[in-house]
């Protein structure tokens, strides 16, 4: 038996399938949209339509848009020969936000993970490899995550974008700026050193 009126639970029960969203959270939140104006709350609902029904991924690089191809292919200020892999449409404003990158994105949509069942063929790599054969890049920087499936993904990329003849770079990964090197790890420090540059 339901604590809640079925209304309610189904919309815990739907909220409960947002990620990093329990129980609890779920609740606080379904409860929060019942207390909400029915103007908020149709807001919410239209929102949520609107993200279903007017957002698709680029034709070329495969960002989350509403316009095809999306506001970086189009651009005719960018480097359209200068290709940035990431692996999800999240981690572009990252690279956004430090306002000195100038070229277009590649968006994977995962990472490779065995262990998880995803191998290259499940990730958006065919549109990638189109691109470097029509001879649309002179360089590709791989900025997949530091972790060991972006690790995994980025030596997979090189590969094959190596064998295309085209410059391949890695973003460089160790010490955080502001934190203490006492604190590294033995992986971060490693990559510290091995990413040091001439002053």
């Amino acid at each position: 038996m339901s604590r809640f009126a079925e209304p309610m639970t189904r919309l815990i029960d739907e909220l409960k399938k947002l990620p990093g969203i329990g129980s609890k959270t779920a609740q606080r939140l379904a409860f929060h949209i019942l207390r909400s104006s029915e103007d908020d709350a149709e807001a919410l609902a239209a929102a949520v339509r609107d993200v279903k029904a007017s957002l698709r991924l680029c034709s070329i690089c495969n960002n989350i848009t509403d316009v095809d191809p999306c506001v970086y292919c189009s651009s005719p200020t960018r480097n359209q020969r200068l290709i940035c892999v990431v692996e999800e449409p999240t981690n572009i404003a990252a690279i956004e936000k430090t306002k000195h990158f100038n070229g277009v994105y590649h968006v994977l949509h995962g990472a490779i993970s065995p262990l998880h069942g995803v191998g290259p063929e499940q990730l958006r790599i065919s549109n990638l490899m189109q691109r470097v054969e029509d001879g649309q890049a002179d360089e590709v920087i791989l900025a997949t995550n530091p972790t060991v499936e972006g690790e995994a993904t980025a030596t997979y990329l090189s590969g094959q974008l190596r064998r295309a003849g085209l410059k391949v770079t890695r973003i460089a990964t160790g010490i955080p700026a502001g934190s203490d090197i006492e604190y590294a790890d033995e992986i971060t420090m490693l990559k510290a050193m091995e990413g040091r540059r001439e002053l």
